[in-house]
């Protein structure tokens, strides 16, 4: 999309339909995985720049899109690849190791996914589905700010004289902008959840692109604003009928969490071993030539690739997890199993991405500090992407299933 397109979109008081381009059709997970790592080495140069001067991705997100990675998730019976958890995971690891901004971005698109493939009934999931399939990308308006927590909300879908009616505002809506459907999460008016699939250029649809986070900076992950825009009953989907059902919608949305983590992690280690090779000067008191053969570098180096391997062996390890039970019927055990082994993946792949990210000046030294070259977007990514769901409760979560029998919460942070 151009500059001006771009601009157009940001400015208009009108909300725009973005352009859709069509979409290749994977149809396998080692196809996926094939073009995530092609994908990836474009969208690595740039990144810095993106970043730096906070370049919304428009061109990157629609060759994604043309790619066909939007749709590996689809099942087989609707046409898509239905790749594992663990090609799922992978593919975002390897995409947020480039742009984890970028990477970002389609997250929301692959958990309304899993939402749909939970509550939706055969007619929109059809639907939906020949949407994504074509290239179509999915946004996000759930959390909304001013809220007692963030699963409280103050969105309404009613019904009135002329049809149903959908208000509220919505805010870290990561995806919107970039979408063509924009699902809102809302109560009706027995105060039920639902889930309403809002097509862009709705009137009374407004996305104000004013995230002004220091990290993950261009993800657009700002407000929407939903005032009595008019809504197709066929585009609502009861939430509240799956509210007690056992699922892995949570841990799904968290294993993605967690494989953007993983992949800011490696892009840390991957800058900081290149700066050391190539730019730091030894310590004086070290005895060296080379940075590079400091006994003490070369001991931290070390232990942060054995931290990120052991993450991302707990991520691919929660991963076969979710794609065993997703083998069988569901119920509360092996949805409270699911959310652990994710949990524990969580907790790594945090500590992780702040470790390295931070450990990284320690190793390189002052000028890496230097704002040419941008290297502290892999702290701002980090503390900003990992803030999404406390890893003190995740550590709570294990301990408490570990130590009590007692089952997590079901919820797209558990």
């Amino acid at each position: 999309m151009s500059s001006i397109a771009t601009a157009a979109i940001e400015a208009s008081p009108v909300d725009l339909l973005p352009r859709v381009v069509p979409a290749h059709r994977i149809g396998s997970d080692q196809e996926a995985l094939d073009v995530a790592r092609a994908l990836a080495a474009e969208f690595r140069t740039g990144a810095s720049e993106r970043d730096r001067d906070r370049r919304l991705p428009w061109a990157e997100i629609e060759k994604f899109s043309a790619s066909g990675l939007g749709g590996i998730s689809v099942p087989k019976a609707f046409g898509g690849a239905e790749v594992s958890y663990r090609t799922l995971a992978e593919v975002f690891r390897v995409l947020c190791s480039a742009d984890p901004a970028l990477g970002q971005i389609p997250q929301n698109h692959f958990g309304i996914l899993g939402v749909v493939a939970q509550s939706a009934d055969a007619a929109q999931k059809a639907r939906i589905y020949v949407d994504v399939l074509a290239g179509q990308r999915i946004g996000n308006a759930g959390p909304e700010r001013g809220t007692r927590n963030i699963l409280e909300m103050k969105a309404r879908l009613l019904e009135t004289p002329g049809g149903y009616r959908l208000s509220g505002k919505k805010f870290y809506s990561t995806g919107a902008l970039f979408a063509h459907w924009v699902p809102v999460k809302a109560l009706d008016e027995q105060g039920r959840v639902v889930l309403v699939f809002v097509k862009r250029g709705t009137p009374g649809l407004t996305i104000v692109d004013d995230w002004s986070g220091f990290g993950q900076r261009t993800t657009a992950s700002g407000t929407v604003l939903l005032d009595n825009l008019p809504v197709a009953i066929e585009n609502v989907l009861p939430l509240h009928k799956q509210a007690g059902q056992a699922g892995i919608q949570g841990p799904v949305s968290q294993l993605i969490q967690a494989a953007i983590d993983a992949g800011i992690a490696e892009a840390a280690i991957d800058d900081a071993i290149n700066f050391v090779r190539t730019r730091s000067r030894p310590w004086a008191d070290s005895g060296v030539e080379r940075a590079s053969d400091d006994p003490y570098i070369i001991r931290d180096i070390g232990d942060l690739k054995i931290r990120l391997h052991a993450a991302n062996a707990l991520l691919a390890k929660a991963a076969g997890v979710l794609d065993q039970i997703a083998t069988v019927a569901i119920d509360a055990e092996a949805s409270a199993r699911a959310s652990i082994a994710v949990a524990k993946a969580k907790v790594l792949t945090t500590e992780i991405a702040l470790h390295a990210s931070e450990k990284l000046f320690e190793l390189a030294g002052s000028a890496a500090t230097l704002a040419e070259h941008n290297l502290d977007r892999h702290w701002r990514n980090a503390r900003t992407h990992t803030l999404h769901d406390p890893v003190r409760w995740k550590l709570h979560a294990i301990g408490n299933y570990l130590l009590n029998g007692i089952a997590p919460a079901r919820h797209s942070w558990n």
